[in-house]
């Protein structure tokens, strides 16, 4: 049984974080977690940081993975490795880039500006009127290393921006074309009447199989091909996807049948997979909305790939230090730390775990 874990809820200027857990063994403030180049980071900072990329994990990704995020943490994440740890790899590798990126700041003539500053200051008064010493020493939740923080993340924006600035962004419509399609899905899976998932016999599936060959057969009778109309008449539903040859989405196969008709109202289908089938109707060869929508994302990750480069680059030419005994003391397990809805909820109760 573990000790009792007290409940603290902390205002972090557009966060309201709700902390659990014991003090522990916590390092000192000052302590080196890492050393980038000849600039040190210190427990404070990595700690805040890390508490703040803890809660956008506890309170959106516990619950999506269907579990509480005390035993999230000690999940495997594979390479032996439990979810904390790696969690906590990415997170601290993040931090060392936003140290490396300020140390290249003059490079772009990025700097903290008196608007940034007044700003900065605005938020880290706001987060220290309205928590109590106690709650913030859990956070390492200090002026100094919120505002380190404000700093770093405000660089890391600036800096994202000029370093891709150059980045070529015309994309033509032949390298983003998009085309798109409705589609109709007949299901090796049903329900009964207790409202339980049934899996058709393999005598069912054969004449699913056949109902789905008549309903492309009727379609292709029908001069218009009026996938809604024969939709409706076989009680089905209709679904609508855009797609790519590269796309997966809805089934990599149905995507390559659709893919290899050549006229917009053409018929792809019957399409068999392992868990259905699907008929699908070539409803655009180029979809101009999601073609737009490609080369915006297609820029994106030229953007995303120089970034990361630069990054590495610098890394590289970087001498990094990781002092694992201090940043060991960041442990999510036994120390909590979620966003709650309301700024104005506070509550400190113990619970037994």
């Amino acid at each position: 049984m573990r000790p009792f874990r007290k409940k603290i809820v902390i205002s972090a200027a557009v966060l309201v974080l709700a902390v659990t857990g014991v003090t522990g063994c916590k390092a000192s403030d000052d302590a080196v977690v890492a050393e980038v180049g000849n600039e040190e980071i210190p427990f404070g900072v990595a700690n805040f940081y890390a508490r703040m990329q803890q809660a956008q994990y506890e309170t959106y990704y516990a619950g999506m993975m269907g579990t509480t995020p005390e035993a999230m943490w000690t999940q495997e994440s594979g390479e032996d490795k439990t979810y904390e740890e790696t969690t906590k790899e990415s997170i601290l590798k993040n931090l060392e880039d936003m140290y490396l990126l300020s140390q290249h700041m003059e490079e772009y003539d990025i700097s903290i500006t008196e608007e940034d500053k007044k700003a900065i200051a605005k938020a880290v008064g706001i987060f220290d009127e309205d928590n109590s010493l106690e709650d913030k020493e859990m956070v390492s939740g200090y002026k100094k290393n919120v505002e380190k923080i404000l700093q770093l993340a405000t660089i890391q924006t600036r800096m994202k921006e000029a370093m891709t600035a150059d980045v070529d962004t015309e994309v033509s419509d032949e390298e983003a074309a998009q085309k798109s399609m409705q589609y109709v899905y007949f299901s090796y899976t049903t329900t009964d009447e207790s409202g339980n998932s049934v899996t058709l016999t393999d005598e069912e599936k054969e004449a699913l199989k056949t109902t789905a060959q008549e309903f492309v057969d009727n379609l292709n009778a029908d001069e218009t091909r009026n996938i809604d109309t024969a939709a409706a008449n076989a009680g089905l539903e209709v679904q609508t996807a855009t797609f790519d040859s590269e796309s997966t989405s809805p089934n990599a196969d149905l995507v390559a049948a659709a893919d290899a008709l050549e006229k917009e109202g053409e018929i792809a289908g019957p399409v068999v997979t392992d868990s259905g089938i699907y008929v699908a109707k070539l409803t655009s060869l180029l979809d101009r909305e999601a073609t737009d929508a490609k080369k915006t994302s297609i820029v994106e990750e030229r953007k995303e790939e120089q970034y990361d480069k630069l990054l590495e680059k610098w890394r590289n030419d970087t001498e990094i230090k990781v002092h694992k005994n201090v940043w060991k003391k960041v442990d999510f397990e036994d120390q909590g730390v979620t966003i709650l809805e309301s700024p104005d909820e506070y509550t400190d109760e113990t619970t037994e775990e």
